[in-house]
Order: C-alpha cells, then sequence, then structure tokens
C-alpha cells in the first residue's frame, strides 16, 4: 500500500473555505490538516462536492469519541446533519492548532454510499488539548468529486491540507 499525492493546499491568509475537486477514481483517498488556524474559536467542517458543488443536504450521519485531556471522555452522535465536524473539537483561535486525517471511501462510486473514518487532535479555545475519532457516513448514493473544508464560523488562517490517493 501506497500514497500518491492528488493535491495540496497551504493556506498563509486567511480564506473562507477549500476545495479539493479532485476525486476521480474508486480508490481510497486520504485526507490530511496540518497545523490548521481558525480565525475565531470554531469547529473545523466538512461537505462532499458533487460536479464540483458542496451537497449541502442534511445526509450527514456520523459518531466519534472525545477524549479530553482536562475531562471525562465523551460519546458523541448526530444524525441528519449539512456537513461533517471534521474533528468534533471546539478549536480555539490564534496559535491553537488542529492536527487530522479522514479516509474517505467509496467517494466516486455513485451506487454507494460514501464513508469516512477520522482521526483528530487539537488545542482548544481553553487551551487544552483534545482528541477524537470516528467515522460519517454521507447517506446518498452519488458521485462525490472533491471535499469543501470550511470554519463553522470565521477563516481558515493557516495550515496545510493534502489529499491523497490510496494505492
Amino acid at each position: 500500500m501506497g500514497l500518491v499525492q492528488v493535491a495540496t493546499n497551504t493556506v498563509t491568509s486567511a480564506v473562507s473555505s477549500i476545495t479539493f475537486p479532485n476525486i476521480d477514481t474508486d480508490d481510497v483517498y486520504m485526507l490530511t490538516g496540518a497545523n490548521i488556524e481558525c480565525s475565531t474559536s470554531a469547529q473545523l467542517k466538512l461537505r462532499f462536492t458533487e460536479s464540483g458543488t458542496p451537497n449541502t443536504s442534511s445526509n450527514y450521519d456520523g459518531a466519534f469519541k472525545l477524549m479530553r485531556a482536562y475531562n471525562t471522555f465523551l460519546n458523541r452522535s448526530d444524525v441528519n446533519q449539512t456537513s461533517i465536524e471534521v474533528s468534533r473539537l471546539g478549536q480555539g483561535s490564534g496559535a491553537n492548532t488542529q492536527n487530522f486525517i479522514l479516509y474517505i471511501y467509496n467517494a466516486n462510486n455513485s451506487s454507494e454510499y460514501t464513508f469516512v473514518i477520522n482521526e483528530a487532535v487539537a488545542l482548544t479555545s481553553s487551551a487544552s488539548t483534545e482528541g477524537s475519532a470516528g467515522g460519517t457516513v454521507f447517506t446518498s448514493a452519488s458521485e462525490v468529486n472533491g471535499v469543501n473544508l470550511f470554519f463553522d464560523t470565521g477563516n481558515i488562517a493557516g495550515g496545510t491540507f493534502t489529499l491523497y490517493r490510496v494505492v
């Protein structure tokens, strides 16, 4: 098994979102984020794109385990959401950062749901470390051809996002 880099985007000045319209095979894809910063205290979100347009329907269902350094662990699940919370972590602004890895399955297959397995760690708005592990299903049998990343409030202030194809 190996990785082929498909695309990368390093943010050095604030942007509202980043889109990778590069999912064009039935392979598994891996999306990483390193040193992601937000201009406000917010949560990093993801929507799948179809024909280059982010799908905002209520077809995202997920479940996660939150591992908090400052408190007990917490289970969380959501159904019928309009996006995926990449880490389920509330990230602080400024020097606080987030890192994640997402594996994307069945994205380019129009007869299957798209699944995501993800792991993340962040320094929260209260300067505490949190981690999360879980998964999401996009409950639409459609041909997903990309991903769109954004914060629920504020802009992406910095960081590097990279999309790989797993071969």
